[in-house]
């Protein structure tokens, strides 16, 4: 397929992978879902497919980039190792408030944490957070890929490595891993989840947040433009289901299951049908719904999903609860 209106015309091809059964079930049986471009960076010229699992209904990229284009696709201007320095203040702090928030219903849920990990630490925010509220930074660990030499000069354990080939954290001596938006982007995650399940203590908790292929969104946009695609960084989704299964199948006990604001996904959505398609592209008024660059459209859809969430809709980013058995 040509590239779209407005697209790259030099962004390269990238070696790809076939990925032949669900990595959540195993099962081989999927439909078409979704094609798409990387409507965010631009990065390569390769049109991805997303089908979804008959058997467990988990959603994956196939073909997904080869482990040799992570450098391709995940470039050193990545918003995630910068985040604090891409928003503006008045969106810095809201955001904050949101974290807060976020936290304390997690931490409800669980005993005080003496040890943390934040999974995907990108400019260490949350291991920040933390340690501001007391725990020691020899007890604060994060695993980043592009984590910066600044986190580990403030003491904080980072490793860049990805989680299934990190050595460097001792068996059931966690009590609480977050991992906010990274276990979408992985290519194994029953196990990463059973790596995670071995590093906490029992009773531990483990809180991860990843896009929800059941809302109204995803329904909308999901032939090509949603968001929570991110192509070609999203090789795994999941609707409720799903994660559960992936989350069992590691050991772990889900015990909560909350939505979370999903406005990224959202307005980038809008951006991408109207930046991109091939009818009426106006790559002025996409601007508008770049929620890296628009702070009144980020705040208005924001309060559209709080306001949804507490009248017990589904939002189209979930956060999900589950504990290591005593």
């Amino acid at each position: 397929m040509p590239l779209p209106p407005g697209y790259d015309a030099a962004s390269p091809l990238i070696a790809e992978q076939a990925v032949p059964l669900c990595p959540i079930c195993g099962s081989g049986a999927a439909a078409d879902m979704a094609r798409g471009h990387d409507y965010e960076l631009e990065c390569c010229a390769n049109e991805w497919r997303v089908c979804r699992c008959e058997t467990c209904g988990a959603a994956r990229l196939d073909p997904r980039p080869d482990i040799a284009a992570l450098p391709a696709i995940y470039p050193s201007n990545y918003y995630s190792y910068a985040m604090s320095e891409t928003l503006s203040p008045l969106v810095r702090k809201g955001k904050a408030l949101l974290d807060r928030l976020k936290f304390s219903g997690i931490l409800r849920l669980g005993r005080t944490p003496e040890s943390y990990l934040d999974v995907g630490c990108g400019d260490g925010h949350y291991l920040d957070m933390m340690a501001r509220a007391g725990l020691a930074k020899d007890r604060l660990y994060g695993i980043e890929l592009g984590a910066s030499a600044a986190l580990k000069a403030k003491g904080f354990q980072v490793f860049e490595q990805r989680v299934e080939d990190c050595t460097g954290i001792p068996s059931a001596s966690l009590d609480l891993i977050t991992m906010f938006h990274v276990i979408e982007h992985l290519p194994d995650p029953v196990l990463t989840l059973t790596r995670l399940h071995d590093w906490l203590a029992p009773g531990g908790l483990l809180a991860l947040e990843t896009p929800n292929l059941d809302s109204w969104d995803a329904r909308l946009f999901r032939a090509r433009w949603w968001g929570g695609y991110h192509f070609p960084r999203h090789w795994v989704l999941f609707d409720t289901p799903s994660i559960r299964t992936a989350l069992e199948r590691a050991g772990l006990d889900v015990i909560a299951i909350r939505y979370q604001t999903g406005h990224s996904f959202w307005l980038y959505s809008f951006h991408h049908l109207i930046r991109y398609n091939g009818m009426w592209p106006m790559p002025r008024l996409a601007r508008l719904f770049d929620p890296m660059r628009s702070k009144a459209m980020l705040i208005l859809v924001t309060g559209f999903d709080i306001l949804r969430r507490m009248l017990g809709f589904k939002t189209s980013a979930m956060l999900v609860l589950a504990r290591r058995k005593v």
